[in-house]
């Protein structure tokens, strides 16, 4: 079962500003990533269930963080259907993330009180996961939908809207702040935080560094 309250977890998660998403099939290079990450500041962390086993590599994820990182929310990403959020709840997720809004998953987090941040890519679909219970939406593919302006253009009708942007987000200064400066609760990071030769070397401070730069891009207009 999840470690932090729902309240805690959408409060660390827009505290933060940043939410790395990773997936590796070792559980080890997923520890030491966890870890850079945390070590540069992060708070939040998204492991995506994109590969066979995933769900075991983040069981043993969820415990590393606890003992190591126990500050970290840990959510599980590109959840596509209810059995498999309801897995990863089992195995400890604070959160869950999905590139789309199915209501079968909000009600199985709802029952369990776990934030469920679907991926949304129109207004309409933004206001049905709200009518369902979710409190954080996810802009996805955030750069196909409109980027930035996209953003802007929701809050103005919907100013109550706690979104997070996920495709095309880079750890610059440009990028961070015409997201932040739209009206992002928070934005999602894959790859740019996780250069491929600091994974294949180990060399974690690398990461660590990007963490820490972009978290104080963040700061500097996030709203």
């Amino acid at each position: 079962m999840a470690k932090f309250s729902k309240i805690e977890v959408l409060g660390t998660i827009a505290a933060t500003g940043i939410v790395p998403v990773f997936y590796h099939s070792n559980p080890t290079t997923a520890q030491q990533v966890l870890k850079a990450c945390y070590d540069g500041g992060i708070r939040a962390f998204e492991f995506t269930n994109r590969g066979d086993f995933a769900h075991e590599v983040f069981a043993e994820l969820s415990r590393f963080a606890r003992k190591e990182c126990p500050e970290m929310v840990l959510g599980a990403g590109s959840v596509v259907d209810a059995p498999t959020a309801a897995l990863y709840i089992q195995m400890g997720a604070d959160f869950i993330v999905g590139p789309l809004f199915h209501d079968d998953i909000a009600k199985v987090c709802n029952r369990r009180l776990i934030p469920y941040v679907p991926g949304c890519g129109s207004v309409t679909e933004i206001n049905t996961a709200q009518e369902a219970g979710c409190d954080l939406c996810k802009i996805f593919p955030a750069g196909c939908v409109g980027g930035p302006s996209f953003v802007k253009n929701i809050k103005a009708p919907m100013p109550w809207s706690m979104l997070m942007a996920t495709g095309a987000v880079e750890p610059t200064e440009e990028n961070l702040s015409a997201w932040f400066r739209s009206g992002v609760t928070c934005v999602g990071m894959g790859s740019k935080l996780f250069p491929a030769e600091a994974i294949a070397s180990g060399t974690w401070s690398t990461i660590s560094e990007l963490c820490s730069q972009a978290l104080q891009i963040v700061s500097r207009y996030k709203k």
